[in-house]
């Protein structure tokens, strides 16, 4: 079992990081299926719920079964019926064989005891014209997250990725703390 430290909560977390920009720019549009990988309460969840709307899914999934009852609370709350939730490892779960338009990790990555095994999972859940996505903690000293060293620099996770059978289209800034990686399934 992975344990995490728990990042600060939302209201402090949009100070230096936006969800809905973030799933924005990774191109997430109405009707589409979102699968969050230790999603948490929530964070990025949520938004894509709102972003997808009635004819599109959010699929959690997570080991934290109180994290799973928080957000299924916060989903029920704002009438969201749009999402389901499973918990489990991502190194062991598989919802659907190329489903999703969007498979999302949120700063989490580094937290998998087999990555390449959640990354391949989440290849398999991807649709052929799906973008896998990592958004990650930057391998620096920073005020937030986990210690520098449990974190990967962006070559480490192209080369996860690239073990994993994806396609990198695009490494960029995300903030200031993160990086963001696409990938598509390569196929």
């Amino acid at each position: 079992m992975v344990h995490r430290r728990r990042p600060p909560g939302d209201e402090a977390r949009r100070l230096w990081q936006h969800p809905e920009s973030i799933l924005e720019g990774v191109g997430l549009a109405p009707g589409e299926t979102f699968i969050d990988i230790g999603c948490g309460d929530g964070f990025f969840a949520l938004p894509a719920a709102r972003m997808v709307g009635p004819r599109g899914r959010v699929c959690g999934i997570d080991i934290d079964a109180e994290a799973l009852d928080l957000l299924q609370e916060k989903a029920y709350g704002e009438n969201l019926d749009n999402i389901v939730l499973r918990q489990g490892a991502a190194e062991e779960t598989v919802l659907c064989d190329g489903c999703a338009d969007v498979v999302f990790f949120g700063i989490d990555l580094h937290d998998f005891a087999d990555p390449v095994r959640a990354l391949a999972n989440a290849k398999r859940m991807a649709s052929s014209a799906g973008v896998i996505v990592d958004v990650d903690w930057k391998k620096e000293p920073l005020p937030l997250g986990p210690p520098t060293a449990k974190k990967f620099d962006p070559d480490y996770a192209v080369s996860l990725m690239a073990k994993a059978g994806l396609k990198v289209r695009t490494v960029a800034e995300s903030g200031p703390y993160h990086y963001i990686i696409t990938a598509v399934p390569g196929r």
